[in-house]
C-alpha cells in the first residue's frame, strides 16, 4: 500500500511559478513509477508529467513541456513538480499517482492516488 498526500498548491497570476510536492508513505515508493495528473471542472483527468522508479525515464504532456519539471527524491519519498510560466489553462485539481507499472500516460496505469491539490491562474 501507498498513501499520498498533495501540497503546494495554491493561485498565482499568468506567468507564475509553483512547486507541488506529494509525499508517498510505504517502504517501495522507490519502486514505483510516479506522476502528476489534473482535472479542471467539467473535464476529464489529463496526464501531465511521470518520471521512472530509477529517474531514468521522463515524459511530459505537449501542454507542459518546458514550462514544468518532475523530479523525485527516493531517499525523502517524494516527488515533486516544479511549474514555472503559468497560464490560466493550467487551472486544475493537481493529482499524484503512483503505479508499478512503469511510465504510462494513462489513468489506469496508476494503482495509487492522492487527494489532489487546487492550482489556480488568474488571468
Amino acid at each position: 500500500q501507498v498513501q499520498l498526500v498533495e501540497s503546494g498548491g495554491g493561485l498565482v497570476q499568468a506567468g507564475g511559478s509553483l512547486r507541488l510536492s506529494c509525499a508517498a508513505s510505504g517502504r517501495t515508493f522507490s519502486s514505483y513509477a510516479m506522476a502528476w495528473f489534473r482535472q479542471a471542472p467539467g473535464k476529464e483527468r489529463e496526464f501531465v508529467a511521470v518520471i521512472s522508479w530509477n529517474i531514468g525515464n521522463r515524459g511530459y504532456a505537449n501542454s507542459v513541456k518546458g514550462r514544468f519539471t518532475i523530479s523525485r527524491d527516493n531517499a525523502k519519498n517524494t516527488v515533486y513538480l516544479e511549474m514555472n510560466s503559468l497560464k490560466p489553462d493550467d487551472t486544475a485539481v493537481y493529482y499524484c499517482a503512483a503505479g508499478r507499472l512503469g511510465v504510462a500516460d494513462t489513468v489506469t496505469g496508476y494503482d495509487y492516488w492522492g487527494q489532489g491539490t487546487q492550482v489556480t491562474v488568474s488571468s
